[in-house]
């Protein structure tokens, strides 16, 4: 673990140049979660059911104990290592994938998020030491040829992509899906870099985001949290966030209206728990 001083820390939207970087890092958050997924799906009753039901006819046609409990688990394992990926693309988006080009248009231009452990002039100064690096890069890397006018439309639904950065290092990022309905936005993916985890980076790509979303006019936040993931929902839980059901001070008829669907897997069993909260 890095000693990490969040004064230091610039909240930018993802621009091009980090897409590469932000998938690594966003592959490297979603391994274990991968793993604890597919654990949870295989112990679920009715895996289990499906599973002893398979195993009892290959027990028939093979003769053999061992090669009938381990082939249907097999297939189960490799059956959702191929879909769980494509199906749920970011955890809690709407879409299958996430359009990381879209996302990062014209994203040099969106002001920074609030980071209160930064002054202005040291920001200022921040700013000015990235920047020309940032012309250096764009220089050297290819741009994918799309329409202007295509771009401009998948920006619209892409969603936001802001990172954690530090000297031209991407030690975090937090997305924001680009569905929406009035007064009310989701976060379906926060992943902090592992040498930077326990040092407040999280809670300030969070926090910043709830600001920004607020003075649009945002009054209420879901946060998709990978199911099971204990650390998750400990984290969103300290940052005032209730799991969707529990009440906290919201009529019944207000909850069902503003009901977030959580994301579905193999079989509808839930891949998320949604977390809520009013700004």
């Amino acid at each position: 673990m890095v000693r990490l001083d969040l004064g230091d820390v610039l909240l930018r939207r993802m621009q091009e140049k980090d897409i590469d970087a932000v998938k690594a890092l966003i592959k490297e958050g979603c391994e274990g979660t991968e793993n604890r997924l597919i654990l949870y799906l295989l112990t679920r009753p009715l895996a289990l059911l499906m599973l002893a039901i398979l195993s009892s006819i290959l027990r028939c046609v093979l003769h053999s104990f061992i090669l009938a409990l381990v082939i249907p688990v097999f297939i189960f394992i490799i059956y959702l290592k191929l879909t769980i990926p494509r199906s749920v693309g970011i955890l809690g988006s709407s879409r299958p994938y996430w359009d990381y080009v879209g996302s990062s248009y014209h994203a040099d231009t969106e002001p920074d998020l609030p980071n209160p452990h930064t002054g202005r002039a040291k920001l200022e100064k921040t700013r000015r030491r990235i920047k020309p690096k940032e012309k250096e890069k764009d220089k050297t890397n290819e741009r994918e040829q799309v329409d202007e006018d295509e771009l401009k439309e998948r920006a619209k639904v892409a969603g936001e992509v802001w990172v954690a950065d530090s000297d031209g290092e991407i030690m975090g990022c937090v997305a924001r899906d680009g569905w929406s309905r009035d007064g009310v936005c989701r976060i379906c993916r926060l992943v902090v870099q592992s040498w930077y985890r326990r040092e407040g980076l999280g809670r300030l790509l969070v926090q910043g985001l709830e600001s920004k979303t607020k003075q649009s006019g945002i009054r209420r936040v879901y946060a998709h949290v990978p199911f099971p993931s204990k650390v998750g929902e400990a984290f969103f839980r300290r940052l005032g966030y209730r799991l969707q059901g529990e009440t906290a001070g919201t009529t019944e008829e207000e909850e069902e209206e503003d009901y977030e669907e959580p994301q579905k897997g193999w079989l509808g069993f839930p891949l998320t728990k949604v977390f809520v909260k009013d700004l």
